[in-house]
């Protein structure tokens, strides 16, 4: 397939105001699906098959965020990611690697990397983490929420306080911490590493553990969740609709 969008319908070309994404891989295959994942997810993209082609892109236009492939031929991401920090460049990085998880954290975040999709990856996960990226990078003076509200429960994020009808629910230090995430970022999926947090000895299962607990606490009833609620492959989101 060629590079150059071609195989990209017209019509799924999203609008002027869309987040522009500069994808740089040397696998044609892959900067094909994902030109048009991504399209069809409502962002504009711009291709590179090498990191030498990017700069020349990053030279001439205005991306919201680069998604980087590690192992290239030449430069690779790593290299480049490093070279676009040096010379200012603060827009985010997502690096996609084959690599060990731990070796990528190392490599990659190290470069100067926002975060880092090992392959193979669910193409929703690329999309979520995208978003996720773009929304961290708002500018600073963006009012932040203080409370989110759930049925019949709310939660004060300062405080770090859940009440129900008024009466404070009591709550472990770390669901604490997973209801701050899940609060900053209602309606939103969560990956379940992000709810990892700083803790390397806790693995995911864990967290599928801690969420359940936490669930008994909110729901009425905990298999059939109406607040906390399971994206089947990918993480949690707290609904607030």
């Amino acid at each position: 397939m060629s590079d150059t969008g071609k195989d990209i319908k017209e019509a799924t070309v999203p609008g002027d105001d869309a987040p522009h994404l500069l994808v740089v891989d040397d696998d044609t295959r892959i900067r094909s699906l994902l030109n048009r994942f991504l399209r069809e997810n409502g962002f504009r993209v711009t291709i590179a098959g090498t990191a030498a082609e990017a700069r020349r892109k990053l030279d001439g236009l205005e991306f919201d965020l680069a998604i980087l492939d590690v192992m290239m031929p030449g430069e690779d991401g790593v290299s480049l990611t490093r070279a676009l920090r040096k010379d200012k460049k603060n827009m985010p990085i997502l690096m996609l690697t084959a690599l060990s998880e731990t070796e990528s954290r190392v490599v990659g975040l190290e470069a100067g990397a926002d975060d880092y999709l090992p392959k193979p990856f669910d193409p929703r996960e690329l999309v979520l983490r995208v978003n996720n990226i773009l929304r961290r990078s708002v500018p600073q003076g963006t009012p932040k929420v203080e409370q989110v509200v759930f049925g019949p429960y709310s939660f004060q994020i300062a405080k770090r306080e859940l009440k129900h009808t008024g009466k404070l629910v009591k709550l472990t230090d770390r669901e604490r911490e997973i209801m701050v995430i899940f609060a900053e970022r209602a309606g939103e999926t969560v990956p379940r590493h992000e709810l990892v947090g700083e803790e390397s000895d806790v693995g995911e299962r864990t967290i599928d553990v801690q969420i359940n607990r936490l669930r008994r606490k909110i729901e009425r009833d905990p298999s059939n969740p109406v607040y906390l609620q399971t994206v089947r492959g990918i993480g949690y989101r707290l609904s607030v609709e």
